[in-house]
């Protein structure tokens, strides 16, 4: 990538948070080429000044930073890995930029396989919400070299409010995963307690103004708790990418050799939500799951009853 011209972006993945990436990057005037499998996704990268990629083959191989921002650590390996796949199109020198929250597992062999083509891995798993994304101020977990970061800082200086630098190759992912798992564990747990107080009888528009003004009080509650009283189950961060997240976590503290009994518990109730039928809602859906055995929604009362 020659450092005085800007660099060629590929980017897979126009989901929540990679669309508000994309579309800050083209304001900021980089040449984007995007891939999705939402055909309408595509149309409204394109219609903000995206190229749209005819092969990704061809994207793989024109990119500098070849991105990807997509669901599983197994869609992306499927993606890079498989013969012919994107890492074999790539060219050395380039970057493979994965905003993708994967697993420690993944980050080791993506970096191996990347080195091994003369290609630079970059982890740099995201934190905040697609509103955050769209606005152009979404924090980045960084690990790896800084020769790596300062390559990608005009990139990241399109979309990123926040860019941390958190260690070596390895640790981004590390610490996201137990980022998502406090945050998931503590929407879980407020859920539980909400889904009780409806059962209870107890008067929910102070259920939250209460606990918030005490030590339950947390970031996903000052964030999701009134909407979810309020039956807004808007997918911002789905309990599908929840349960997904608390996996990847649940695994890696059983091959760490520690306990999980916590990781699992969580696990459950968001493998349980989903096997009801809840995994497009939002992770503040899992609510739905206690719900529906007691009989009872904890909603918000009608100001107008």
């Amino acid at each position: 990538m020659d450092d005085h011209a800007s660099p060629r972006i590929g980017f897979i993945g126009l989901g929540g948070m990679g669309r508000g990436l994309v579309k800050n990057m083209l304001k900021h005037g980089l040449e984007v080429t995007v891939h999705d499998l939402d055909e309408k996704a595509v149309e409204r990268a394109v219609d903000e000044g995206a190229r749209r990629a005819e092969y990704l083959a061809a994207m793989a191989r024109e990119a500098d930073v070849l991105a990807i921002c997509i669901t599983t650590a197994e869609a992306v390996r499927e993606l890079a890995l498989s013969p012919g796949g994107l890492l074999d199109s790539m060219r050395e020198g380039t970057i493979f930029l994965d905003h993708t929250t994967v697993s420690p597992q993944h980050v080791d062999l993506m970096r191996r396989e990347c080195e091994a083509r003369g290609i630079a891995y970059a982890e740099a798993p995201m934190t905040r919400t697609p509103a955050h994304a769209d606005r152009g101020e979404v924090n980045i977990l960084f690990g790896g070299e800084s020769d790596l970061l300062e390559r990608l800082r005009p990139i990241f200086d399109c979309y990123a409010e926040n860019v941390f630098h958190v260690g070596p190759a390895g640790h981004a992912i590390r610490l996201k995963l137990i980022h998502n798992y406090i945050a998931f564990a503590n929407v879980a747990s407020w859920c539980e307690g909400f889904a009780l107080a409806a059962r209870e009888g107890l008067d929910m528009s102070k259920v939250i103004g209460i606990i918030s003004a005490a030590g339950g009080r947390s970031g996903m509650m000052d964030l999701y708790g009134e909407m979810t009283l309020k039956r807004d189950f808007t997918p911002h961060m789905s309990l599908a990418n929840a349960q997904k997240d608390v996996r990847y976590y649940a695994h890696w503290l059983e091959e760490a050799g520690l306990p999980g009994f916590m990781a699992e518990a969580v696990h459950q109730t968001y493998a349980l939500a989903s096997i009801m039928g809840h995994a497009g809602e939002s992770c503040t859906a899992v609510i739905k799951a206690y719900e529906q055995l007691t009989g009872i929604e904890a909603r918000l009362p009608d100001p107008k009853a």
